[in-house]
Order: structure tokens, then sequence, then C-alpha cells
């Protein structure tokens, strides 16, 4: 059966050189739609309402991808920049597209956006049983609130908006930059790094006790182009692997991975983050049929592998 849901739409993929939103527009390609537009930061700032009144015009659908996001150092050290950047890209957008008659918003939210301590695994209707972990609360309250709009859009304005909660994200083209890198990118660099300069030592932040969930991103990519042809309810739905790992046990991977064979020192005095995080995906399945494909470690492996080419080519 052929599908022609993408056939002679004009697609805006907000964040589409970013990680998520380039694997989107990837596969989007592939679909050949009338038009796909990939708004650029530099010219394209959607913190001025102008900008997201233009970038809304004549499209059919539009994927928010777009995002300031960084680890737990990153949000440490710009909390006011992460809650009040995301919080206005994602309403004027969101807004704009409304008044402009777009057919469907899919807006991407966060893992972070789930109270601290919430039962495992994390089911959607436990998103509002407390406040998140302190150091990235601003940004997961952020990008909460684009899942209060778009349901408040949808009661009042019929407005298709869909919620979509991604779990951490992992995969080739990952983002390697010290200040604002993620746990899984920053270990890959670390541990290469010790092995090329022969350092006996790397040193972790935390415990290594908390654990976290990881998604391959080519997998996301897939779950929010299947959520947008197929999902048209108001209820946030989980984006996950179902595959839960510490953080020590993630660490002595990568160590293993690369083939770094100093130890590992934890320095106990900087935060874990978030004790656990697991999702439950149950909703993604049985809603859209969404169910993730690649497996962890062949993923970390792709991951480790564009990154020792990338850093051979002087990208780092």
């Amino acid at each position: 059966m052929i599908n022609n849901f993408w056939k002679n739409k004009k697609i805006v993929v907000t964040g589409g050189s970013g990680f998520l939103g380039s694997n989107i527009v990837k596969l989007l390609i592939k679909k050949n739609p009338r038009e796909i537009v990939v708004p650029r930061s530099k010219t394209d700032d959607l913190r001025k309402l102008a900008v997201c009144r233009r970038v809304v015009r004549n499209a059919d659908i539009i994927i928010h991808a777009a995002g300031l996001v960084g680890g737990i150092g990153f949000n440490r050290q710009r909390p006011g920049e992460l809650f009040y950047d995301n919080l206005l890209m994602g309403i004027q957008l969101m807004d704009e597209a409304r008044k402009a008659n777009v057919g469907k918003f899919v807006a991407i939210g966060t893992i972070c956006a789930y109270p601290k301590f919430t039962k495992i695994p994390f089911y959607e209707d436990d998103l509002w049983g407390g406040y998140p972990e302190e150091t990235n609360a601003p940004y997961g309250l952020a990008k909460k609130m684009l899942l209060v709009q778009s349901q408040a859009y949808r009661q009042q304005y019929g407005f298709n908006s869909i919620y979509l909660l991604p779990v951490n994200l992992y995969g080739p083209g990952d983002n390697f930059n010290s200040s604002s890198s993620h746990v899984i990118p920053a270990l890959i660099k670390r541990f290469i790094q010790a092995k090329n300069d022969g350092n006996s030592t790397v040193v972790v932040w935390g415990t290594g006790r908390a654990t976290r969930e990881f998604l391959y991103v080519e997998d996301a990519a897939k779950g929010v182009m299947i959520a947008a042809e197929k999902y048209n309810e108001d209820a946030p739905v989980n984006l996950g692997s179902s595959f839960e790992i510490s953080i020590k046990d993630l660490a002595e991977l990568i160590k293993q991975l690369v083939g770094y064979r100093g130890k590992i020192t934890w320095d106990k005095s900087q935060p874990d983050g978030q004790p656990r995080r697991k999702l439950d995906t149950r909703r993604a399945e049985e809603k859209f049929g969404f169910v993730a494909k690649t497996q962890f470690e062949e993923g970390l492996k792709k991951e480790i592998d564009w990154y020792l080419k990338n850093e051979k080519n002087g990208h780092k």
C-alpha cells in the first residue's frame, strides 16, 4: 500500500540541523514531500515573534525539535537561558502555527519534564506527580509547558498538536562539545583522550549509581515520523527503548569499547542528576506501533566509530 501522507505537504522542522532534527530530515527526504523547510538559528531566531510567524507560513506540518539543551554542567551554568529560550520558542511557534491554520504540530518534549522521584518505569500519567530534578528543572518545565499549551489549544481551538517525550538520545552526530554534551558523548571523548594521552585515570561525575535509558537517534526519528503520520490525540507519549543502565556500567562499557586500560575515579562531590530513568513505552506501541530496534551496544559502537572518524578529520 502506497503511503501518501507526506505527499504535496510543506514540512517545517525546527532544529532540523541538530542531532534529532537532522535524522528526521533524512527520513523526510525519502518521503518526497512538496517542501522541507529547516529554519537556521543564525537567520531564524525563534525567540522573535515575527520569525515564528514567517516560519509557519503555508506549512502543513511543523515538527518542533529545536531547543537550547545540554548536560548537567550546562544546566547548572545557564538555567535562566534554558528556561526563557525554550519556553519562548515553543509557545510563540505553536501559537503562530495555530493562527496560520497549520494542519499538525509535533512538539518534542523531554524526559527532564518528569518528577525527580517517579516510580519506575515512567508512565505518561505520572508527569504531574512532583517537581523535576533540580539541575534540569528550568529546561524540563519550559518544555513541559508545550504539553499544557498543546492540550489547551486542542480543547479550545481544535488544533491538532501532539506531544512526544523522547528519552536520552545517542548515536552518530551526537554533540561532543565539552561544555554542553550529555553523558555518552562526554564519556566517549574523555576515555579516547585519556587513551591517546596515556592518562592513568578518568574522572567521572557522581557516584555512578544513577541509571539512564537511551534511545538510538535514528530510532527516535522514526518514532517521531510515525507519530506525525498516525497519532492525533492529546495524551503525551514516551519514546524510549525500555533499556536501563547505570552510569557506572555505562562508563565501564565505553571504557572497554574504546580500549582504555586505566581506571575510573568517581567525583562524588558532583551531582548524579535524576536517580533513575526508565520509560514505560507501551503507549507508543499501542497507539502508533513504534518499537525501538537498535541494540544499545551496537548503537554505542556506531557512535564511537563516528567520533573516531570525525576526530581524525578535525571535527571534534
